[in-house]
């Protein structure tokens, strides 16, 4: 199943777009969301991005409103198009390719499991006194997790020896920190490549099996 529209071929630019509807509404509610904390005073900022965190603080007041927020807001609108243009090389591929309803499935298991698992790490870092307390409200947003789920699954769409090249980049860009002075983010991006990875079952009949084709 897929709510992408077909291909309009006097339309490059709105055929690509409907095709991952996902991408880019996802995309636009970021846009959003950054145009607000660039516009608002300091004070006000530093109030939303604290709500709308997935912090061990607001993931115990608010679990559900925390873990759908978070994924909506990043910490520097200065990223914006950084993260635009990361969106269009990982998630809508993967999104055309599997479809809308899959492509969710996997970024958002990817986004709950490892906010939630990396949240766990600070908790216990705190309970054994390897962290402060004040981590408990320690800003915890953004899209990144999802996007490591997306580079990880984008790996069973690539052919051959490019497929091993592209799964030895992914695993080193976000191994390398997991392993040399680890944060609780690296842990987070860690287990979202992992889920990536592990949704091949996911992929074995694909929308558009062929590269780019509607």
């Amino acid at each position: 199943m897929t709510l992408a529209s077909g291909p309009e071929p006097s339309r490059p630019v709105r055929s690509w777009i409907r095709s991952s509807p996902g991408t880019h509404a996802w995309l636009a509610i970021i846009a959003i969301t950054s145009l607000v904390v660039v516009i608002v005073p300091d004070r006000t900022e530093h109030l939303l991005l604290h709500r709308n965190s997935s912090n061990i603080h607001e993931l115990v007041q608010h679990p559900v409103r925390s873990l759908v927020a978070s994924a909506f807001w990043i910490e520097s609108p200065a990223s914006l198009l950084l993260y635009a243009a990361l969106f269009e090389v990982f998630h809508a591929p993967v999104e055309r390719w599997l479809g809308t309803v899959r492509w969710f499935v996997i970024v958002a298991t990817a986004h709950v499991v490892a906010t939630l698992a990396s949240q766990n790490a600070v908790f216990l870092a705190i309970r054994d006194h390897r962290a402060p307390r004040s981590m408990v409200h320690v800003v915890d947003i953004g899209v990144s997790y999802g996007l490591a789920a997306a580079v990880g699954v984008l790996t069973y769409r690539l052919p051959g020896p490019w497929r091993w090249l592209y799964l030895a980049g992914a695993v080193a860009f976000f191994g390398i920190p997991l392993a040399t002075g680890a944060t609780f983010t690296d842990l987070g991006h860690a287990i979202a490549l992992a889920i990536g990875l592990l949704s091949w079952p996911l992929t074995r009949h694909p929308e558009h099996p062929h590269p780019y084709r509607n």
